[in-house]
């Protein structure tokens, strides 16, 4: 391993299960360069990074972030349903059931 080499972890989150990838990153690697070479993209042909947003520790970063070591990368997955409406028709179906 490279003296300035450190370990992160690439995560895709499915309903149903996630893929933890551990990758070695190097000082300068940025977001993108680990996703392509975790090899997530070939075991999840449906990501798209023009498409999917992407970030660290839950905030979201763009492709050209730096990572620092430690760091936990996650690929976010697109919203199926906006939270508001979600949350307004839970509202009116616990108004009916009351």
């Amino acid at each position: 391993m490279v003296a300035n080499a450190f370990p992160v972890e690439v995560v895709y989150a499915l309903p149903d299960a996630a893929t933890v990838l551990k990758v070695t990153a190097e000082a300068g690697n940025s977001v993108g360069a680990l996703i392509r070479a975790s090899g997530i993209l070939e075991r999840h042909p449906e990501i798209d990074l023009s498409q999917n947003k992407v970030g660290v520790f839950s905030r979201q970063v763009k492709l050209d972030y730096e990572v620092k070591p430690g760091e936990r990368i996650e690929i976010y997955r697109p919203l199926i349903a906006d939270p508001k409406e979600v949350r307004k028709r839970r509202a009116e179906q616990a108004k009916v059931k009351s």
